[in-house]
């Protein structure tokens, strides 16, 4: 199984090569703290399974598994965040995750994980298959950005976490006019009128950290 990690933070990297080593069955090819080193790595290696952090910078995660899928169909997406898993996973499987890990996962879950998605397999952990029932209950009531598309849940976490139009705009390669579309949309689907009530609703839903 060849895999390459991608995480823009040094020691998460290594604690994931540190328990992957112990096996001799999974070799780590390389990795990347950003999407542009984790597409040089894909051009250049036949790759089983990226491990990718949801939240790298300037690039939504939710993107990057859509045009992982794109380009390298063969190539499985192992999610690992830092967020609950109640919160992403759901979203994440939907644009094309293999499977949905948290970052305080055990390390033989991570292994379990691995080797489940080797095998063209779906990996979710018992508490995420409860929330996927509950997903499929036609009167359980959804959160309200469950009601956005991908690009309008990142603009919106953005937002919450305090960015400026002009700085979205340029963390995601889009213009201002752009950015203040995506604003108007989110604030019409949830009902809000003010950043202020963006941000309030993103960390009682634990959106942003």
């Amino acid at each position: 199984m060849r895999i390459i990690l991608v995480d823009d933070h040094e020691l998460i990297r290594e604690g994931l090569k540190k328990v992957i080593a112990k096996e001799s069955d999974i070799d780590v090819i390389g990795e990347a703290q950003n999407a542009d080193e984790m597409f040089e790595l894909l051009s250049k290696n036949k790759i089983d399974i990226v491990i990718l952090d949801i939240t790298l910078p300037g690039r939504s995660g939710l993107d990057l598994i859509s045009e992982i899928k794109t380009h390298y169909p063969d190539t499985r997406i192992l999610i690992l965040s830092m967020h609950p898993e109640d919160r992403f996973a759901v979203r994440a499987l939907r644009a094309g995750a293999f499977g949905f890990i948290t970052k305080g996962t055990a390390s033989k879950i991570l292994i379990e994980a691995l080797r489940k998605i080797a095998d063209g397999r779906k990996y979710i952990t018992p508490t995420l298959a409860e929330h996927l029932a509950l997903e499929l209950d036609v009167d359980h009531d959804k959160p309200l950005h469950e009601n956005l598309s991908n690009r309008e849940f990142e603009v919106m976490r953005l937002i919450a976490e305090g960015k400026s139009v002009s700085e979205i705009a340029e963390m995601l390669f889009i213009s201002v006019n752009t950015v203040t579309s995506y604003r108007s949309r989110i604030m019409e689907k949830m009902k809000m009128k003010t950043n202020a009530e963006i941000i309030r609703y993103a960390i009682e839903q634990n959106l942003i950290t």
